[in-house]
Order: C-alpha cells, then sequence, then structure tokens
C-alpha cells in the first residue's frame, strides 16, 4: 500500500515515544508545507497510535507488527511510502520555519547528490551544536567517525562558523533527506546493525557508488538526542564497536583492508583499556564482545562482495580527514574542526 503522494515524505519511526510527539510533531506540521507526514511504529506499547488518531488525524500512520528497530523499521515502512525524497526524522527532533526547502532545493539542482542534512543544534543547548549530527558527518582513514562541529565528546558554540553548504562524508540519520529510488536501490539501513552507524554505512555506499553526500547550513532543527540508549550503556557500547568495525569490513577498498582493521582493532583495544582504568568494565567487555562478534560472522563478508567499491583512494574521499582523529584528540588535545 502507497502511503504518500507528495514529492516529499516525512517519515518518523517511533517507538514508546508519545511524549515525544507531543512535543515536536506539531513543529514538523507548521512547518513543513507540501510534505507529507507520516509516522511509522515500531510495535509500541503506550499510546502513541491512540493519541496520533485523536490529535493529529491528518498524519498516516504505518503500523509495525513488532519493534524491529532503527534500521529494519524504516526499510520496511519505506517500501509502502512513495515520494521523490524520504525525510527520516527522529522524534525527538523540533523543526523550523523553512528547514525544507534549502535542502530540497539543492537535491533538485544536483542529481549527484544522494542525501543531505541541515544543521543540528541540541535542544537543551540550542546555542550549541549537537552531537549526533552537528554540522555533518566526517570519517579519518581508520574509520572513526566525528562530525563539523563535534570531537567526540566535545561540541562546539553555535557562532554561525557552519552557516555553509559543505560536501561531507556522511549525514545523521537523525534528520536525513535521502533519494528514495537510492535508498532502495543501495539497499536501505543495514539491518544487521539495529542502531548506530547505520547511516554511515548507506552513505558510504552512496559514495562507493559515486554520489555526493551534502549539508546545507541553511536550514536548521533543534535535536534532544540520547532519547533511547545513554552514551554510557555497555550496549550502546557494543553497537558502536561493533558497528564501527563492520563498517571497515563492508566498504574499504581491498588495498586498505587488512592494514586498516589490525590498526583500528589495536585501538579499539586501548579504549576498553581506557574504560577498565575508569571503573568501566562493562563498557570494556563490550568492546572485546564487538570484535568477536564481527570477527565470527561471514556474513559481512558476504556483504562485502555484494557492495559496490570504490575505484579511488578512500582517503580522497570529501569528508575524509587524512589523520587519526584519536592522536588529534586524545593526544594533541585538539578540539574543534578548524584546529585540525
Amino acid at each position: 500500500m502507497v502511503y504518500s503522494t507528495s514529492r516529499t515524505a516525512i517519515v518518523i519511526l517511533n517507538w514508546n515515544g508519545q511524549h515525544y510527539l507531543q512535543q515536536f510533531l506539531p513543529s514538523v506540521l507548521a512547518n513543513s508545507p507540501g510534505c507529507e507526514v507520516i509516522v511509522a511504529d515500531n510495535a509500541s506499547s503506550d499510546d502513541s497510535i491512540v493519541y496520533l488518531e485523536q490529535s493529529f488525524p491528518e498524519v498516516r500512520i504505518i503500523r509495525l507488527t513488532q519493534n524491529h528497530g532503527f534500521c529494519e523499521g524504516y526499510n520496511l515502512a519505506l517500501q509502502q511510502v512513495e515520494a521523490e525524497y524520504y525525510v527520516l526524522l527522529n522524534s525527538d527532533v523540533e523543526v523550523t520555519p523553512g528547514w525544507v526547502e534549502p535542502i530540497v532545493a539543492m537535491l533538485d539542482a544536483d542529481q549527484t547528490i544522494a542525501a543531505c542534512q541541515p544543521k543540528i543544534n541540541a535542544h537543551q543547548h540550542p546555542d550549541f551544536l549537537e552531537h549526533a549530527g552537528a554540522a555533518g558527518g566526517m570519517i579519518d582513514t581508520l574509520g572513526y567517525p566525528f562530525c563539523r562541529g563535534r570531537l567526540f565528546e566535545t561540541v562546539e558554540e553555535d557562532r554561525g562558523q557552519y552557516n555553509d553548504v559543505q560536501e561531507i562524508f556522511w549525514a545523521t540519520g537523525a534528520c536525513m533527506f535521502v533519494r528514495s529510488n537510492l535508498y532502495h536501490e543501495l539497499g536501505g539501513l543495514e539491518p544487521a546493525f539495529f542502531a548506530h552507524m547505520e547511516e554511515i554505512d548507506l552513505c558510504w555506499r552512496a559514495k562507493n557508488a559515486g554520489y555526493k553526500i551534502m549539508y546545507n547550513g541553511h536550514s536548521q532543527v533543534y535535536h534532544v538526542g540520547g532519547g533511547t540508549l545513554h552514551k554510557s550503556n555497555p550496549r550502546k557500547t557494543y553497537l558502536n564497536f561493533r558497528n564501527g568495525l563492520a563498517l571497515l569490513y563492508k566498504n574499504l577498498p581491498g588495498s586498505e583492508l587488512i592494514p586498516t582493521i589490525v590498526l583500528r582493532i589495536i585501538l579499539d583495544w586501548l579504549a576498553a583499556f581506557r574504560m577498565v582504568m575508569a571503573g568501566q568494565t562493562a563498557d570494556a567487555r563490550a568492546v572485546l564482545d564487538a570484535h568477536a562478534d564481527v570477527l565470527r560472522n561471514s556474513s559481512y563478508w558476504r556483504k562485502r562482495r555484494r557492495t559496490q567499491q570504490p575505484k579511488g583512494n578512500f582517503a580522497r574521499m570529501a569528508g575524509v580527514y587524512k589523520g587519526s582523529i584519536v592522536w588529534e584528540y586524545f593526544v594533541r588535545q585538539k578540539r574543534t574542526v578548524s584546529e585540525l
């Protein structure tokens, strides 16, 4: 069944998030003229569906039969949405007037752009950029992701320094505009990731296929963030380290794969040792479990064979920092992208 007749479909994946829908859905409806707004519900056990039906009858609802997680939840929902552009929008995002138009105009003007994100500020601290997406995602040559405006736990104040348009490496899944045809051609979000770094994998596959990922600072939203798992949660640690290593297995050129994987594993073990010294033994164990799962899971190799590999050098791709962000941040004490 088709759920959208608009060029742009804003799809919010919900799981027991009635409080976020109450707080933020009105801003989406008020500030997104001409867009179809859809809530895909991941089998919530709260009153999300009842609330939507009673308060927002204009919002289309896709009911999923169980909690499929972020990746498969979106994949299943978007199979039922027909539009030129999808907007994957977290339920805890407040949008602003004019947030859609600059990005749609950019996608219309350049068919080589696969996906784009706006500037994302922290809802609780609106003068600062937000951890999950900030001013666009980057990655270093060892596969460690970071953002323009956010290095690890250091987030920059928004002084207008990112009110620009820039090619990046990845666009955040908290608010990602993506061409619908490419989303499906590339296979959507990686279901095995469940959550965390799935948008990086999708954007990397798009770049391997010759497309660009963009940031447009003329569009702005505010994100609460951290609504699913706290940053110190061992489950989140496991997903981040597992998916981070799987990213490399799936997407790196063959000539760069082995040396990069070896260096990455060493650095991850050092991170685990640092967690032990800080008393975070459950998180350290999660790092080792994550590595073990990737190394013994042959499915990543099969998926690698199906991934279109880049023709050039990974390090030369737009949005790749040609160095180690871990070294720059923890050893050289660099705290902003402009210092790199």
